[in-house]
Order: C-alpha cells, then structure tokens, then sequence
C-alpha cells in the first residue's frame, strides 16, 4: 500500500477515537481513464473534512455534500457510479471517458481499522470483506504471496479489498549515492531504511523522513525480516560489508536485490559468494552492475537508474500477480447504485 493510503485509515480511525462520525470511500471499479485505480480511499468526517482521495478532486466536492447532509449517518453501504454520462462527466470533470464506482460506508465502529492496521504494521497482508446488505465486516490474514495485491471485488452483496504493508528500501551504506537514492525513494513512497556500522558515515546522515538502523548488515537484514516487499542495495563498496548483507539478502523473499560495481568486480562478487550456502538461483536474482544501463556517472543518475530497474522489478511482479486474479468484469447494472443524487 501507499503511505497515503494507510494515512487515510489512520486518520478515520483517530476521528472515531475522537467521536466524530465519518464515511469512507473506495474506489470499486474504473473503466477508462480513471484518475485513482481501484482500492483507493477517502474518507470525510461529519463536519467535511477531508484525508485522501478516490478521483484527484473531480468527485470529492460531491461526497463531501452527501455526507454533510445526511450528517455521516448512513444505514447500509451503497454503490456510487461517477462518468457514465456525458453530463456526469462534464459536470464531475473527469477525463474523457473516465467512470468509477465507489463504495460508500459508514464507520460506526473503528475495530477493523485497528485489525487492518495492526497487521499491516506488521508487515502483513489481509483481506476484508464488507456485507454490502448491512455493512457487517469481517477480515482475514492473507499469505504473502509476492507482488501486487489481489484487487478489489465487487460481487453482488458484498464488497472484497486487501491491504498490505508499504514497500520497503534498506540501503547497505550511508555515503553520498545513498543520501540521493533515500530522497528520490521516499518521494516514490518507500519506506527508506540505511545501515552503515562505519561511524564516520552514520553521523553524517540527515536525510528526513528515512531511518538509520545500527548493527551489522547481516544482522539488520535478519532483523528486519525482509519479505517480498523488500529491497535491498549495497552500496558501500566494501565487501566485507556489502556481501554479509547480500547472503541473506538473496536467501530471503526480498523482491530486489542488488550490489554497485563494475562488471569486473560483479562477477568476482558472484565467485565469492558461491563459496557460501547459496545456490545458482539465489545468485542469479542479484542486480549487478546495479541499475539499468542509461551510462550514468553522477550519483543522481545511478539513483534514477537503479529507481528505474527497481520500479521494473515491482512491476513485472505486479502484472505477474494481477494476471493470475480472476476478473471481475465490467458489470454496469448493479442493485443499490445511485449516480444521480
């Protein structure tokens, strides 16, 4: 999941604790060309307010109206479809050809938010399921398959969506590359990690919003149970440093693993780290030379290109993951759906 999106159920919550009443939204389904995909939320307090969002600001202004009038009361979930006509759509400004259906919810109790976020805290996955006929929810663990997480579905009484932790980067090394790698990861949403025991490199780093973790790499790698959220970069130059980090970091789940040097020095690093209890196929998942091959030099555009060949990564394992789910079709008339209120 993005930050953003874990925000919007932290914040729900936290107005619940507070007694306020609220509603979420959720985005069901898209056709066209839908600002947010499916899974996305927002979620308004009785009073208006505002965290998140299901359509970039074409359709909250409309949600924050219904809310306001019915006072965040609402006595089941309902359907709300956006775009199907050009009327809607002018009205609504939506790119052309845009439409979306939101589930509409009201919030009466904040338990499940507690359940959802507590285990994606914990780095784990799970499903929720919304009976649409009286808005009854109940959640499941759901194993960590790799990849994208299953999208939502829409069904005729109830309403399924999975959430998940957010995806993680642990760089091995404090030094330079690894200060413009932290500010560029953080603003693709990642949850930025660096481990460096060399003091003279771990006083040195002031990059807001990321975390310094002390101990030996190895040991952090074990530390932090990399999973298939995970990436891991050892940047250091140094071997001592950077292959203890890659034996267990190839021998976990982590969906990318990679190590900067020249291809020179890349394959020495593979002759010695078959010395060691990995096999052929654990070796063969390290990245390196790291990043792709754009001929960068500066350590801005070796951050771009191993960005680049991370995002690359995500996402092969994203279609991967999103081919396998069944689709959920493109059903158009369902009970229950309002778009002209």
């Amino acid at each position: 999941m993005e930050s953003l999106d874990l925000e919007v159920l932290r914040t729900a919550r936290h107005w619940r604790q507070q007694g306020h009443a609220a509603q979420l939204f959720t985005v069901a389904r898209t056709w066209g060309s839908a600002p947010r995909g499916p899974g996305a939320m927002v979620a308004i307090r009785d009073d208006g307010r505002v965290v998140g969002s299901v359509s970039g600001g074409c359709v909250e202004d409309d949600l924050i109206e219904r809310v306001r009038q019915d006072g965040a009361a609402l006595a089941r979930p309902e359907l709300l479809e956006y775009g199907l006509t050009r009327e809607q759509a002018e009205r609504f400004g939506l790119p052309c050809g845009g439409s979306l259906v939101l589930v509409r919810e009201a919030l009466p109790h904040a338990g499940w938010l507690d359940t959802v976020l507590e285990a994606t805290a914990a780095q784990g996955r799970i499903r929720r399921q919304l009976d649409l006929r009286d808005g009854t929810v109940c959640c499941r663990a759901l194993p960590d398959a790799g990849g994208a997480l299953p999208r939502p579905q829409l069904e005729q009484d109830r309403f399924t969506v999975c959430y998940g932790p957010r995806w993680r980067l642990l760089m091995i090394g404090a030094g330079q590359l690894s200060q413009v790698l932290a500010r560029m990861a953080l603003m693709l949403d990642y949850d930025v990690l660096v481990c460096d025991p060399r003091e003279e490199y771990a006083a040195g780093w002031e990059v807001a919003g990321s975390r310094l973790l002390s101990g030996m790499p190895d040991d952090v790698v074990l530390a932090m149970q990399a999973d298939a959220h995970t990436a891991i970069v050892a940047l250091t130059h140094d071997p001592r440093l950077d292959d203890m980090a890659l034996l267990e970091a190839l021998a976990s789940p982590a969906f990318y693993v990679g190590a900067l040097g020249s291809h020179a020095n890349s394959r020495r690093r593979r002759e010695r780290l078959a010395l060691f209890d990995l096999d052929a196929a654990q070796i063969a998942r390290l990245h390196a030379p790291i990043g792709l091959p754009i001929d960068s030099h500066t350590p801005a555009e070796i951050a771009v290109s191993i960005l680049a060949q991370m995002t690359a990564v995500r996402n092969a394992a994203d279609r991967t993951s999103s081919a396998a789910a069944p689709d959920a079709g493109d059903h158009r008339s369902l009970p229950g759906q309002d778009a002209t209120r």
